[in-house]
Order: structure tokens, then C-alpha cells, then sequence
């Protein structure tokens, strides 16, 4: 294990980054610690700490914010730059998602979700207070495209700008080879087209979503056509990928009324009780199927996951 470590005269605080490659799959981890600047750096190795984000800590809500800690105490010091709630958590990555991976001039891809919404939210920040410039943005939902015309973010097309300098979104599922299940919000075949084009695609998500195995933790959607939609999802429950997984189907509703996509579509909701084995199969069994539009098995597409946690926030690069 390496690390290095930075402070700055200006500021209380410094940064310890970790970085450790571990396993086959070539993912490198890296720990974001905050630490006093007048500690020695030894005191810190082998602790995570929170990420102490490059944005003001007042765009949190005070409610958070812990009693003001002692001048020598770095523990207490760490606990006061904590963020504890969800929502919070989601906006620290959304933001840093942001902070780190674009610049000026860039074409960017819009995610869809809870998550992504604080992603979007940042960047229309950014481009009204001109701390970027001639971006322009293709969005993955109708939902997402009027957050984004809320905040002025000039907005294009894959048929006008057909390759993206990066892409920001949430996932439902992260496994460790950072193969995603993605589109429970329904916007899976916008989210796929647009982030494929992609050069960069980070991923924000808190830890609940890590995964050992992809299909276990809720619904893999499938949109599908309208037409004859049953006899889809019967050809669903046949894929041979699937078998050993205890799989069921069912087609999503919203208040008492089948759910309609945005490309005018519907989606069937497929459970698992065993994770899926050999995620390259199924993706191309379940495209094979003709009425399936698309699935929610987005595979080796992320390159970068942002993880927020109790403990703070880490990063995960795909080697």
C-alpha cells in the first residue's frame, strides 16, 4: 500500500489518499481522509475518515453538524465534517462527481435517479456562477431534462453531438467488477444509449449498493413493447441464463396503472433469489428476445464509482 499526502498553508486541513490494487479484477480503491494539518501524517494510517468535500460545508444543512470539536482533537474534528442523513450523502457524491470530472467545453451526459439529481444540480451551479463555460448536456429523462433547463444548462442531442466527454449517473447495483443493474427509475434504454457514447462514465451511489452478485437486492427491468407483452415476459422466465435463479416477473405498475416509459414503453420487473451467473449471457439472451427494447444489465461500462458511506467517501477506478 502507497500513499501520499498534501496540506496547504492556507487551510487548517490537508488530505491522506490510500491507493491498494487488489484482486484479478485490477479495481483501485482509494480512501479520502481528512486530517489536521499540524498532526504528524503516521497517526492517520490504517483510519478512513470522512471526505471533506471542495465545496462549502454550508451547502449542508446544519442540522448535521456535530458540536464544535476541541483545537487539538482530529477525531472530533472528523465527526464535525461528517454527513449522516441519505440525502446528504447523496448530494456529497453528486457534487463531487461533478467537482472531479468536468471542465470546460466538455459534452456531458445527465443521469437520471435521486442521486443524479444532486450531479445535475452541481453543474447548474457551476455554469451560473461561470465556474464552467461552454458546456452543453444531453439528459437521460424528461424528468432530468427539465431539472436541467431549470438551471439553464444549455441541452443537445446524441444526433447532433454523438460523442460525450463524460457521464454521470446513479445505479441500483454495483458489483465488484463495476457491472451495473441500473433503470429501477425507469429511464434504462435513455440511460444506456446516452452513456455508451460516453469516453468517461462515473457512477454515484451510497454503500448499500455494493454487491457481491448482480440481480439480489430488487428489481432487473426489462422495457419492453406494449404490444403482446405477456408473451414477452413469458419468454422472460425461459432465458437460460437465468435458470438456478428462482426468477419471477412482474410488469411495473404506478398508481393502480401499468407504468408508461418515456419512450412509450413498458417495463417488466424481473426477481431474482440467487444472483445471475454469467451476466455476458444474459445480456445477450435478453436482447435476443424479440419485444425486448432494452434491459437494466449495463456491463462493462463504468469506469469510476463514487461511494458515499457512514464512514465517508471513496472512490473505485476500473483498471
Amino acid at each position: 500500500m502507497t500513499s501520499s499526502f498534501r496540506s496547504s498553508s492556507s487551510s487548517r486541513y490537508g488530505f491522506a489518499f490510500y491507493s491498494c490494487r487488489y484482486g484479478k479484477n485490477k479495481l483501485q480503491q482509494t480512501l479520502v481522509c481528512c486530517y489536521k494539518s499540524n498532526l504528524q501524517s503516521s497517526a492517520l494510517i490504517g483510519k478512513t475518515c470522512s471526505f471533506l468535500p471542495s465545496y462549502s460545508q454550508s451547502s449542508f444543512s446544519s442540522s448535521t453538524r456535530k458540536s464544535q470539536p476541541q483545537e487539538n482533537d482530529a477525531t472530533a474534528r472528523t465527526l464535525h465534517m461528517q454527513v449522516t442523513s441519505t440525502e446528504e450523502l447523496k448530494k456529497a457524491v453528486g457534487y463531487k462527481a461533478v467537482d472531479d470530472h468536468i471542465q470546460s467545453g466538455m459534452v456531458v451526459g445527465l443521469g437520471t435517479g435521486s442521486t443524479a439529481y444532486y450531479a445535475v444540480e452541481r453543474l447548474g451551479q457551476k455554469i451560473k456562477n461561470g465556474q464552467v463555460v461552454d458546456i452543453v448536456a444531453i439528459p437521460t429523462s424528461t424528468k432530468t431534462e427539465q431539472q436541467a433547463k431549470s438551471w439553464g444548462i444549455p441541452l443537445v442531442t446524441l444526433d447532433t453531438h454523438p460523442a460525450l466527454d463524460v457521464a454521470i449517473d446513479g445505479a441500483d447495483e454495483v458489483d465488484s467488477q463495476l457491472n451495473l443493474v441500473k433503470g429501477r427509475g425507469g429511464a434504462l434504454l435513455r440511460e444506456k444509449m446516452v452513456e455508451v457514447e460516453a469516453r468517461k462514465l462515473v457512477i454515484i451511489v451510497d454503500e448499500s449498493k455494493l454487491v457481491s452478485g448482480l440481480g439480489i437486492t430488487g428489481a432487473m427491468p426489462v422495457e419492453v413493447t406494449p404490444f403482446c407483452w405477456k408473451r414477452t415476459m413469458r419468454r422472460l422466465l425461459d432465458i437460460e441464463a437465468f435458470q438456478g435463479c428462482q426468477v419471477s416477473a412482474k410488469l411495473r405498475q404506478e398508481n393502480d396503472q401499468i407504468y408508461i416509459t418515456d419512450n412509450h414503453n413498458y417495463i417488466v420487473d424481473l426477481f431474482f433469489q440467487k444472483p445471475i451467473p454469467d451476466l455476458m449471457l444474459a445480456a445477450r439472451q435478453l436482447i435476443d428476445i424479440v419485444g425486448v427494447v432494452e434491459h437494466g444489465l449495463f456491463l462493462n461500462m463504468a469506469d469510476i464509482c463514487i461511494v458515499s458511506g457512514k464512514d465517508g467517501i471513496r472512490v473505485i477506478e476500473k483498471k
